[in-house]
């Protein structure tokens, strides 16, 4: 049991235009903190270092606001930040080109996005919880989603050398509120009159932390587990058969024959658009990434399992078409276009090609060899692996831009190269000097300064320097992958580290929809699905790249943690699938990127009208990956 002592809380009464109109310290007895009369309760700390607050609020005559509770570490004139799955140190990196939520100390532009406090929303965070850390210590306070008081919020603030978290009963949104655009709305919030004649119980969980900043990794399994007894998931379908819907969706609606491509976008409405549905369908396929060869490996397994040979046709059309226009670079190039045919990335790089996206292309080519063994795929899985480890930095660094035509790196900035490591480490059978290997230990060392400092950055083309769930899969793949191969107790390490890391874009527990709304309606639950970013807040299915790997991770560590946690994710994302033509405003086999579980971008509760190539692919390769053993759901 852990020996810190709980944190000393502040209560504040905050009225409806947002000013602090009472305060008063107290972690036990009866607080007056303006018009709150409250008594407070704490419990005896958990194994966690868990402290249940309970607070039990009255008031004389009604009052319109806010109660908020604030908790306080010292010796932070340089703070660090985690909102799980919101907010991940600065947030943003000052060099980021995509404009969302930063924090920077004294600051106060909030057109700009940048400020020195920030309240949220709960239901942006994967678990509603906010940690501080100081030089010496931290702490943490969380709450439920809702309270009796109406939707809750979480946040942060930095005065002088303290750094305060805090949970607000309801809501408040601060300064600006962020829908997704680069332009700020204005600052909002829930309401709630208290009224005199009852009381009005409210809870929340408090810690005090050590320095390391992974000291949220037990605090959030411990709530983790609280919550999942809570909150039930409930797949629509066995694994077998979202294979066969996802297999479906990628062959009947993504996959066109000329020249042999899985086009991104599909519109779920195809009368609007016309059968063709060229006015919404993207007429585009990344190499890697949002499309391209890893779910066409995927079709290529469940084709060559189900004895489908459309699947297979289709698979391998779509790599060979990849494999057979390589960039003069002597990499694949970042996308294809039906205008344009094969171009650079989605960077604003001129012809720049993005690691992340190769990486995860070659990476999938060496998979997609194990099923079939065709020389002109080893060739350009050669050409690739070759180029890229020659522009290796000594230091170790892969780079996050490379130019299409010379194959100058032009970026090295953050950890896209993150992916090419578990590539290296997969292409064991072509590595003839063993300079693959050399190259994915040297990376595994230079990229581990993103693990140990809990921000890691750059993994999706879109997103640029923001932290993003996919960067944590990269991470996980890629010192699983290092462990694999040489069994080095390190790289086991450094793969619990980045999947602890990863997991904290995980939704712990089921958002409350409005009962119209799509995701309520269908009673869809969250808890499994991840936070794409802090820039993209929406739930998304990409976690399930790395069933395989999570497993793995729990066989060698002997801890079912990191399985059970892929499992749940699968189960989540077995939920809301068009099982025949019509269903869900749809046609079987469509799967949507986006399921909108907070006010970002649209409202709580829409799913976006979109079927993405990747979303059908990474869940027909996780339940592929769960079929042939490698992970743990029977569904």
């Amino acid at each position: 049991m852990t020996t810190e002592p709980a944190p000393v809380l502040r209560l504040e009464a905050i009225d409806a235009g947002g000013t602090v109109v009472g305060a008063a310290a107290g972690t036990a007895g009866e607080v007056v903190a303006g018009p709150f009369t409250v008594d407070v309760t704490t419990g005896p700390p958990s194994a966690a270092g868990l402290v249940d607050v309970t607070l039990s609020v009255a008031v004389s005559a009604p009052f319109t606001g806010h109660l908020r509770l604030v908790a306080a570490v010292a010796d932070a004139a340089e703070p660090w930040w985690l909102i799980p799955g919101l907010f991940y140190g600065e947030n943003r990196p000052a060099d980021c080109d995509r404009r969302f939520p930063r924090f920077e100390a004294g600051a106060d532009d909030p057109a700009g996005m940048v400020s020195d406090h920030w309240s949220f929303r709960s239901d942006r965070a994967a678990t509603p919880a906010a940690f501080a850390w100081g030089a010496s210590g931290g702490t943490m306070i969380g709450t439920d989603e809702t309270s009796p008081a109406g939707p809750t919020g979480v946040g942060l603030a930095h005065r002088g050398d303290v750094a305060e978290v805090h949970v607000v009963f309801p809501f408040r949104e601060d300064p600006v509120t962020y829908y997704g655009s680069a332009t700020p709305l204005p600052a909002t919030s829930a309401t709630y009159t208290w009224g005199p004649g009852g009381r009005v119980e409210l809870r929340a969980v408090v810690a005090t932390l050590p320095a390391d900043r992974h000291a949220y990794a037990p605090i959030l399994r411990a709530l983790h587990e609280r919550s999942r007894p809570l909150h039930p998931v409930t797949p629509w379908v066995t694994v077998p058969e979202a294979a066969d819907i996802a297999a479906e969706g990628l062959v009947r609606w993504h996959y066109d024959p000329d020249p042999g491509v899985l086009l991104e976008t599909v519109g779920f409405d195809r009368e609007v658009t016309g059968g063709d549905g060229r006015p919404v369908d993207r007429q585009a396929m990344h190499v890697g990434w949002v499309s391209g060869i890893p779910w066409a490996y995927a079709l290529l397994a469940h084709g060559r399992r189900t004895g489908s040979v459309p699947a297979v046709d289709a698979a391998t059309r779509v790599i060979d078409f990849c494999c057979a226009n390589l960039s003069p670079s002597g990499t694949f190039w970042g996308r294809w276009e039906r205008a344009g045919g094969w171009t650079q990335s989605w960077t604003p790089i001129r012809g720049g090609l993005h690691a992340r996206t190769l990486g995860e292309a070659t990476l999938f080519l060496l998979r997609a060899l194990e099923v079939d063994e065709r020389a002109t795929w080893a060739a350009a899985a050669r050409s690739n692996l070759d180029v890229v480890r020659d522009r290796q930095r000594a230091d170790g660094n892969l780079g996050s831009v490379h130019d299409a035509a010379d194959g100058r790196v032009l970026s090295w900035a953050g950890a896209s190269g993150l992916t090419w490591i578990a590539a290296f480490c997969s292409a064991a059978r072509l590595d003839d000097d063993g300079s693959y290997l050399a190259a994915a230990v040297r990376a595994g060392e230079y990229y581990a300064r993103f693990v140990e400092r809990e921000f890691i950055h750059g993994a999706p083309e879109d997103v640029d320097l923001a932290p993003t769930s996919e960067d944590g899969y990269a991470a996980v793949m890629a010192y699983v992958a290092l462990h694999r191969r040489t069994s080095d107790p390190r790289w086991l390490s450094l793969a619990r580290r980045a999947a602890d890391w990863m997991l904290t874009f995980r939704y712990t527990y089921n958002v409350r929809f409005a009962p119209r709304t799509p995701l309520g309606v269908y009673g869809f639950a969250t808890r499994g699905g991840d936070q794409a970013s802090p820039s993209n807040q929406h739930l998304h299915a990409y976690g399930l790249v790395c069933t395989r790997e999570l497993a793995e991770l729990s066989a060698a560590t002997g801890d079912p943690h990191y399985r059970e946690r892929a499992d749940e994710a699968l189960d989540c994302f077995r939920q809301l699938l068009a099982t025949a033509d019509g269903e869900l405003n749809s046609y079987r086999g469509m799967i949507t990127e986006r399921y909108y579980q907070t006010e970002c971008f649209q409202p709580k509760g829409m799913v976006l009208t979109l079927s993405h190539a990747w979303s059908a692919g990474v869940l027909l390769l996780a339940c592929e990956q769960v079929i042939a053993g490698a992970g743990g759901s029977d569904g």
